[in-house]
């Protein structure tokens, strides 16, 4: 068996030779052995393809010039595994005749060499007859009905395509290194040319000559879908220059979705693509409950479980919340739901037979086993803050494990959001654990980052670095409130980028439990120029939208 990696590879070459094939798509759960064998900056798809190669049992691998991250890669399994058929073929960027001319030579030279490795025999006719049967794929599939998704930008890996299809949304085109659009044109004595000649014909990839046309031909199909996914890799940045320039071209909803390529990722980009695609139906989820009679007193809930807290809400026919709750979020979600579920429904004074419709979100959403649909974080807290202050338009959300910067219409509904996670730097857990280190309570870190005198930078956000360079300014005798402040001053400039990167509008609301630390709010407030709204109890933002969202279940 061979891998393979990119579109322009001549797989149909291989299999007319009896050989099977099969594309890599790495999934892992670390980069220990890229990390040793490769730079620490290089492309993570191309440390998740090494992880992949050395962990089975692969005859070779075939890989393209498409860029230096993958010419590294080359140079390594290369290294790593010399009795295997590693082979890479040089793309020309050309796509014209004398581009074609010159692909079809190296692919000859190819072809020779897997015959000395491997003893078989490639034959022309083997190929045109394996190609007859090959169908064009269409380059614009739409479906009726359903939410049509272009995806563009690098390679889609299985797990979006994967999340798209779960959700009922079709995929419309793909217009990336995973989207297949070859057309051959076979003509005898000149099969493998005319073979050549429509690897070279598919949508450019960034590297070719006729990637200038890219931006019009996305710009084309993009008409036909409802939303359009862009898919960018860690450290590979040509994708996200891309992104940017088209962002402000298309005329459609775009979401940028970076990865990289690890299974821990998987949750991140579900929440990113879910939240994504109720932005594209306004009106919520579509799961019908039963109606119930609403001549009587009629009760929803909203349920937020964060990684740091698990907030309810209880709202009746009116949008009037009846109770509320907020409770500290335990080693596993589903149970410190079912506690703030009987601490809620005490306070309400009712059961749960009087709960119509229960509505949960946040990143436990799917682990709470009483709820009767769930929604994400995003739709939520924008629904939330439409709720507490219908002027506001752009939201800032810390909560324990991610931020977020979420843009809304006049009518409350997302725009366009941003989040910040895998990585602790300016959430909810990055102040715990400064707290630590100052040895003080969480909640006395705002309050004393308001008695500052001097002002200090803390220069890292991420959080061990930040964490060491905090103990050493407490061994500077620097003041606990100085530091404090400087902290905050360190997330209101993290937060800046974020709200900046989705559209910074007037209003401004920040809600999560980072919305109650006084050093945060001032230190953003002067960073943005604006005031920040602040509602009575900004965690339970999230869980108001989610009972919206019930409601709207219930009376439409």
């Amino acid at each position: 068996m061979l891998g393979y990696i990119c579109k322009y590879a001549p797989i149909e070459v291989f299999l007319s030779m009896g050989t099977e094939m099969k594309r890599i798509e790495p999934s892992v759960t670390n980069f220990t052995q890229a990390d040793m064998k490769m730079h620490p900056n290089i492309c993570s798809f191309a440390k998740g393809v090494l992880e992949d190669v050395l962990a089975n049992d692969y005859e070779g691998v075939i890989l393209t010039t498409c860029c230096d991250s993958i010419r590294r890669l080359y140079d390594v399994l290369k290294a790593e595994l010399p009795d295997k058929f590693i082979y890479i073929l040089d793309t020309p960027r050309i796509t014209k005749e004398a581009g074609i001319t010159l692909y079809e030579n190296r692919i000859r030279k190819m072809i020779q060499a897997y015959e000395t490795f491997s003893g078989k025999t490639f034959q022309e006719e083997a190929l045109g007859e394996l190609l007859k049967q090959h169908k064009e794929a269409q380059s614009i599939q739409l479906k009726p009905g359903k939410k049509n998704i272009g995806i563009a930008g690098a390679r889609a890996n299985e797990a979006i395509l994967h999340i798209l299809n779960e959700k009922g949304a079709n995929v419309a085109f793909d217009l990336t290194c995973t989207g297949l659009m070859r057309k051959y044109i076979l003509e005898p004595g000149q099969i493998l040319t005319g073979y050549t000649r429509g690897l070279l014909s598919q949508f450019p990839c960034m590297r070719m000559e006729a990637a200038a046309g890219r931006d019009e031909l996305i710009s084309r199909y993009a008409q036909s879908a409802d939303g359009i996914i862009y898919h960018t890799v860690q450290f590979c940045d040509n994708y996200s220059y891309e992104y940017a320039w088209l962002k402000n071209v298309l005329n459609r909803p775009m979401l940028q979705l970076e990865t990289d390529y690890t299974k821990q990722s998987y949750g991140q980009v579900l929440t990113r693509i879910e939240a994504f695609l109720e932005s594209l139906t306004p009106t919520g989820p579509s799961k019908s409950p039963k109606r119930k009679d609403i001549t009587e007193t009629m009760y929803v809930m909203g349920i937020d479980s964060g990684s740091t807290s698990t907030n309810a809400v209880i709202m009746n026919e009116n949008r009037e919340i009846v109770a509320s709750a907020v409770v500290r979020t335990g080693a596993k979600s589903g149970e410190s739901a079912q506690k703030i579920l009987n601490e809620i429904l005490q306070k309400a004074g009712c059961s749960r037979e009087d709960i119509s419709w229960i509505v949960s979100t946040g990143y436990g959403r799917v682990s709470i086993p009483f709820a009767d649909e769930n929604v994400t974080e995003i739709s939520c807290h924008g629904r939330g803050a439409h709720y507490f202050n219908p002027k506001v338009r752009t939201i800032l959300d810390i909560g324990g494990q991610d931020s977020k910067a979420i843009r809304l219409n006049e009518a409350g509904e997302v725009a366009d959001f941003v989040m910040n996670d895998k990585c602790a730097a300016g959430t909810g857990r990055f102040l715990e654990m400064i707290a630590r280190t100052l040895e003080i309570d969480v909640d006395e870190l705002g309050p004393i980052a308001l008695k500052s005198t001097e002002d200090i930078e803390i220069t890292s956000m991420c959080s061990v670095f930040a964490e060491s360079e905090v103990i050493s300014l407490i061994a500077n005798n620097k003041e606990k409130s100085d530091i404090a402040n400087g902290v905050c001053h360190a997330i209101a400039n993290k937060s800046y980028s974020l709200l900046k990167r989705v559209g910074m509008e007037e209003e401004f609301m920040m809600t999560g439990g980072v919305a109650k630390n006084p050093g945060v709010v001032r230190a953003v407030e002067e960073k943005i120029q604006s005031r920040l709204y602040i509602c009575p109890e900004p965690e339970i933002v999230g869980a108001a939208g989610a009972a919206l969202y019930a409601l709207d279940q219930i009376l439409r």
